[in-house]
C-alpha cells in the first residue's frame, strides 16, 4: 500500500522534516510531482539540508528513493544535490532511482520562465524562475524531453529542435540574455544523470508494492497551489493533491492508504496571490521573525497570517486526509491570543466554502479568538504535557475540519514531534 504526505496550505508547511521523521517506517519514498521549486528542509545531525529534487528519505541508508514521472527534473540541481548528499556518506547510486518518464528542465525553460514573468509586470505570479511552468507546458504540448530520451541516439536532435522552438518564443519576448554558460553546466549534468539508476518506474514501484514493501509518496508545494484546485492563476503547474500520486507514480487509487496532510499552526505564503488571513501589522512581523519565515528555495520573506480553517477544511476534503500533522506550533508559544478564520465574508455574505474566483473577490476573514498558552513547548515529548490551551486549540481545529490532528511538531529537530 501507499501512504501519502502532502502540504495542505501554500507550501512551506515543513514537509521535509515530516517525511524524514516517518521515512524509517517505509521501504520506499517517492516524489510524485513538482520540481526544483520545492524546498524540503531537514536536519542531518546538527546540519541543515534543503532538498529540491531528491526525496527526503535519502538519508536513510535502507530506504529506496524514487523520482517519479510526474516530476520535472533539473539535471544541474540534481547533480548539486547528489554531491551534497554524497558528502554525508550516502551512495545515491545505490538508493536513488529516476523514472524514464520524468520530464527534463532544459536551460531555455528557465529563460522562458524568466522572460514570461518579467513581461507580466505588476501581474506577475511570483514564479521561482526555475523553469517549472515552461517544462510542464512542453509536457502537455507533447514536446518534452524525458529522462529515458537521454539514452536514445536521437537525443541531440531532439534537444536542438526544442531549443529552436524556445528561441522563437524568447525572440517574441525580446529576451537577449546569453544562456551559453547554462548549457555548459547542463550537458555536464546530463552526463552525470546517465550514470544514475534510470528505471521503468511504474513497474518498479508496483513490483515493490506487490512484494509487500511500504511506500511513502512525498508531495511538493501545497494543496492551495494545485493547478486545478488552488488559488488560480497564482498556482504551480502540477497537481499537488493526493490524486497526483496516481498520475505521478503510475499507481492505482486502490493502492492509496493513509493521506497525511501537513499544516502549520498558522499560515504563510511566498509570492503573489490571495491570502485571506494575511497580517500586515506587528503580529504578522512577529510570526515571520519567530518562525524564520523565508523561502527555502527563493529566500524571499514569506507572507504570514492566522490559520485559515476554511481553506484547511477544503484541502482536507479534496485530499481525503486521514491524519493531520501540525508544524511550528511552538512559534505560537509567546502569543497571548490567537485567531482562526472560520468563514469568509464576501460582499457582506458569509461562506465556509473556498470560492471559484478567489483571486478576483475581496475576502474579509471572519475570525474566532482563542487564548494562547504563553509557555515554552519546544521540549515537550508527551501529549499529556501539552498546555491545556494548546490542546483546546487543536481540538477546535479537529472539530472544524473534520480530520484529526495526530502529530504536533514543536521545533525543527527530527525528535521534536509529539504524537497525540
Amino acid at each position: 500500500m501507499v501512504d501519502v504526505i502532502l502540504g495542505l496550505q501554500w507550501g512551506d508547511e515543513g514537509k521535509g522534516k515530516i517525511v524524514d521523521f516517518f521515512a524509517p517506517n517505509y521501504d520506499v519514498v517517492a516524489r510524485f510531482q513538482g520540481g526544483p521549486n520545492a524546498g524540503h528542509t531537514l536536519y542531518v545531525g546538527d546540519k541543515k539540508v534543503v532538498l529540491h529534487q531528491i526525496p527526503s528519505g535519502i538519508f536513510h541508508q535502507n530506504t529506496t528513493n524514487i523520482i517519479g514521472g510526474g516530476v520535472v527534473l533539473d539535471p544541474v540541481t540534481l547533480k548539486r544535490e547528489c554531491d551534497l548528499v554524497a558528502s554525508f556518506g550516502i551512495d545515491v547510486k545505490k538508493n536513488l532511482f529516476i523514472s524514464e518518464r520524468t520530464n527534463i528542465i532544459v536551460p531555455t525553460h528557465r529563460a522562458l520562465d524568466k522572460a514570461s514573468e518579467l513581461s507580466k509586470g505588476d501581474s506577475k505570479i511570483g514564479s521561482t524562475l526555475k523553469g517549472i511552468g515552461p517544462a510542464y507546458m512542453d509536457k502537455t504540448g507533447r514536446n518534452a524531453i524525458r529522462v529515458g530520451d537521454l539514452l536514445d541516439k536521437s537525443f541531440t536532435s531532439q534537444y536542438i529542435k526544442l531549443r529552436l522552438k524556445h528561441q522563437k518564443l524568447l525572440d517574441n519576448f525580446h529576451f537577449i540574455e546569453d544562456i551559453a554558460a547554462w548549457e555548459d553546466e547542463f550537458f555536464e549534468a546530463l552526463d552525470f544523470l546517465r550514470t544514475l539508476n534510470v528505471v521503468n518506474s511504474e513497474y518498479f514501484i508496483n513490483n515493490q508494492i506487490t512484494a509487500g514493501k511500504k511506500v511513502l509518496a512525498e508531495g511538493a508545494q501545497g494543496s492551495m497551489l494545485d493547478i486545478d484546485f488552488g488559488t488560480f492563476p497564482f498556482v504551480t503547474s502540477s497537481n499537488t493533491i493526493s490524486a497526483g500520486v496516481c498520475t505521478g507514480l503510475g499507481v492505482s487509487p486502490k493502492k492509496i492508504n493513509e493521506v497525511l496532510g501537513v499544516t502549520k499552526a498558522y499560515c504563510t505564503r511566498v509570492g503573489s496571490g490571495p491570502f485571506p488571513t494575511e497580517l500586515f501589522d506587528e503580529k504578522g512581523e512577529e510570526l515571520r521573525k519567530l518562525g524564520s519565515e523565508f523561502g527555502a528555495t527563493t529566500g524571499r520573506p514569506r507572507r504570514c497570517g492566522w490559520i485559515d480553517l476554511v481553506a484547511l477544511k477544503y484541502t482536507c476534503m479534496i485530499n481525503g486526509v486521514t491524519k493531520i500533522i501540525m508544524t511550528k506550533a511552538d512559534i505560537l508559544d509567546s502569543f497571548e491570543e490567537l485567531q482562526a478564520c472560520t468563514a469568509y465574508s464576501i460582499d457582506g455574505k458569509q461562506t465556509q466554502e473556498v470560492p471559484f474566483a478567489i483571486s478576483k473577490v475581496k475576502i474579509d476573514p471572519v475570525l474566532a479568538s482563542h487564548p494562547g498558552w504563553h509557555c515554552d513547548t519546544s521540549s515537550i515529548k508527551d501529549a499529556a504535557n501539552l498546555p491545556q490551551n494548546m490542546s483546546s486549540y487543536i481540538s477546535f481545529i479537529n472539530d472544524y475540519v473534520g480530520a484529526p490532528v495526530k502529530y504536533v511538531s514543536n521545533g525543527p529537530g527530527r525528535e521534536q514531534i509529539v504524537a497525540l
